[in-house]
């Protein structure tokens, strides 16, 4: 096990797991949500949801470090605490991206000498925005198994670029807008 992953379920930090395991080559994926700040403990075996948490992460570590990283962020300043608890994992070599649900325009800028590339999310999901900006067809994926979807945007994000225009961290700070995600349900 990585010490991200390891750091995760040491510290009860997973919330609703799709995946967390082995991949080929040495290294560990994770899709699920990862808590930034801990919901109510209500009683012994009860908890409140988490009042902040990174949804939907893809992510990929190898026995240290996080090497691909991608999230929904329901507000960009969930940005800080969400670094501030894993930041000994995060390094100058990953790749980072953030989907950002109040934000007005896309950015790429550093944080602690972290390159992080921030991105509008309007009503998509992180696995759909990432896979179109790999170029990855859903249809191709249909049939693999769950860690062989994550090693395949993990590959294909090895080679692409996934900058957008480059900001500092308070340019994307003033970015920030009150959206916030509209939950559809049946009508």
């Amino acid at each position: 096990m990585s010490a991200v992953l390891g750091y995760i379920k040491e510290n009860s930090l997973d919330w609703q797991p799709s995946f967390n395991g082995e991949l080929k080559d040495g290294r560990f994926g994770y899709r699920g949500s990862l808590i930034v700040e801990a919901g109510k403990q209500l009683s012994p075996d009860r908890v409140l949801p988490p009042k902040i948490q990174a949804k939907q992460v893809i992510m990929v570590t190898n026995d240290k470090t996080i090497e691909f990283f991608a999230c929904e962020l329901e507000s960009f300043e969930h940005f800080i605490p969400m670094f501030e608890k894993y930041k000994d994992f995060f390094s100058k070599d990953s790749k980072n991206l953030l989907f950002v649900i109040d934000l007005n325009e896309s950015g790429t800028f550093e944080y602690e000498g972290i390159t992080f590339n921030a991105f509008v999310l309007d009503e998509s999901s992180v696995w759909n925005e990432t896979l179109d900006m790999l170029n990855l067809e859903k249809g191709d994926l249909k049939k693999a198994s769950p860690s062989e979807k994550i090693e395949a945007v993990y590959d294909e994000s090895q080679t692409s670029d996934l900058s957008a225009k480059s900001r500092t961290y308070d340019e994307m700070m003033a970015l920030k807008s009150n959206t916030k995600k509209v939950l559809m349900g049946a009508v």
